[in-house]
Order: C-alpha cells, then structure tokens, then sequence
C-alpha cells in the first residue's frame, strides 16, 4: 500500500514535530522523520495489519529520538559551549502560516529547558503536555507503565517548574524603562 500524497505530508509534519521537540536539530530530526516513514512503509508492504498510521509513526519517531538522545548525551558531553538547538526557517512557506507555525511552537528557552530532562522525561512530557497524548497511549510508546509514566511526568514537570524565572517582568515596565533609557538618545543628547 502506498502513501497518498497528502498522507504523507501529514505523516512527515507530525512525526517531524514530536522528533524536532525531542532532539533540537533538523538533520537529525530529519533522518528520524525518513526512518519511522521508511519502517511504516515495510511494515505495510509486508502485510502488518496497522490501526492509524498517525499513532505507529509517532511511536517510531518517539523511539527512535530516545535511542537517539541516549547515543547522542555521550557525544554532546565532550562538546565544548553551550549546546543550543537548531531554530526551523522554511521559507518556502506564506509568513502567516510560518507565524502561526512560530506561536505554536516551543521556544529555544523552551527546548533548552528540555535538554535537562532525560530522554524518557522529555518524550513522556511531550506527549502528554504538547500533544495531548493520555498515558494509557503514552505508555506503550515509552515502554513502561501507566503509572510509572505519570509518576515521570510529574518529576518532569517539577524539574521544568524549578528552571522557571522566580520574577515576572511586566510588559508595561518593561516599556517604560526602554522608553527612557532611549529618551536622551532621541534628543540628542548622548552619554560619553
């Protein structure tokens, strides 16, 4: 069975958004994306009865990102700076789908913040808190139990909560002060 070609263009953006979140880097990203809709293709082509699509390429590309990261962990320790994840440009998109595409997506201090979470805890919290996903789905796409998965999600979230600002700047503050640190500027009046 063969994919349709707007089956497959669904099946490459959601297997890309859970892949992108978990490892931070469009080439990897990209290879795991090829390798879950490589994997639903045998697997339909040798006859495996699959119930959706949507939820076989999820788990693959879950998996996959969780092997992954456990590899990739040991080759990012002997990285010297700060590791920070790839930012996603297409232009080849209209800016008003690439804007709602950028409002739905996690920020780089958002998936900076993951990097600090095990491999599991990052796929589980994923799954649960941007996808939706309810853990009698999440557990078989981890491997482990119901339970466990919410006792990680629970770390997770309080490891996430921990890394949080303990102070909120307010927008309106925040535009006074630039608006009068700039006020000699625009007066001609500059500091030596």
């Amino acid at each position: 069975m063969s994919f349709g070609q707007q089956e497959l263009s669904d099946l490459r953006a959601a297997a890309f958004s859970i892949a992108y979140r978990m490892l931070g880097s469009v080439a990897e990203t990209e290879d795991i994306v090829q390798e879950s809709l490589l994997r639903l293709h045998r697997a339909r082509t040798s006859g495996v009865k699959i119930a959706s699509s949507a939820a076989y390429v999820g788990t693959i590309a879950t998996r996959l990102a969780i092997d992954h990261l456990r590899s990739a962990r040991v080759r990012r320790e002997s990285y010297v700076g700060t590791w920070l994840p790839e930012p996603v440009v297409e232009e080849t998109e209209p800016s008003a789908v690439r804007q709602l595409e950028m409002a739905e997506s996690l920020s780089m201090a958002f998936l900076r913040i993951l990097e600090s979470l095990s491999p599991v805890e990052r796929a589980i919290f994923l799954l649960k808190e941007v996808f939706g996903y309810s853990y009698p789905e999440i557990a078989p796409i981890v491997e482990k139990s119901e339970e466990n998965c919410r006792q990680i999600f629970a770390r997770a979230k309080a490891h996430i909560e921990a890394r949080k600002p303990r102070f909120e700047v307010l927008k309106k503050s925040t535009a006074i002060w630039s608006s009068a640190s700039s006020a000699p500027a625009s007066l001609g009046i500059l500091a030596h």
